[in-house]
């Protein structure tokens, strides 16, 4: 299977959850992450908001300002597919993009410099067991991992970690991830 095919796949295989299993898993790979020394020690957390069947980051988002912490949210550029990491303290500063996503509305948000952000936390559809994934299809956090050099983790259900993904020589790994049933290493 191609890229696409794959990300097809796994669509599918996710969006065949139950409402009750996908808020269960998600509430216990929310719990790993607030346990997690990564997320002890990070003042500023970046995430994307997330859409079902991704991993809930509504919640984790909400902790977050609950623990004084300064989430910031990526805005996407189409042209150059790069990203302007910017803080987020309100549902209310998202507006809704391509695709339906939401994304932080620059006009109510201040961005954030990649050496500020202590956390970031990685999306993907598949993961493999030593931290490359396959990701959406836009090729952003591949391009802003290159300068990257804080702590990254990603979110999967046990249904997201696979044998094997497409690896091309810009993909770089995830240190951690995150599952309902067990935290990974990557090395």
């Amino acid at each position: 299977m191609n890229k696409k095919q794959l990300r097809e796949a796994q669509i599918q295989l996710l969006s065949s959850l139950s409402k009750q299993e996908y808020e269960q898993k998600s509430f216990e790979i929310s719990r790993r992450l607030f346990e997690s020394k990564q997320w002890k020690i990070s003042s500023v957390i970046s995430l994307t908001i997330s859409n079902f069947p991704e991993v809930n980051t509504w919640d984790i988002i909400k902790r977050g300002w609950e623990e004084n912490k300064k989430i910031v949210v990526p805005k996407c550029n189409s042209t150059d597919k790069t990203m302007d990491f910017r803080t987020i303290t309100s549902f209310n500063q998202l507006e809704k993009v391509y695709f339906g996503l939401l994304e932080p509305m620059p006009s109510r948000t201040v961005s954030v410099t990649t050496d500020e952000m202590d956390l970031v936390i990685v999306p993907g559809l598949s993961f493999t067991r030593n931290g490359y994934r396959l990701g959406f299809g836009g090729g952003y956090y591949d391009r802003f991992l290159e300068n990257y050099h804080g702590n990254t983790v990603s979110l999967a259900f046990k249904e997201q970690i696979v044998e094997s993904v497409p690896v091309e020589t810009f993909d770089l790994p995830v240190q951690t991830i995150l599952s309902e049933e067990e935290d990974i290493t990557c090395e």
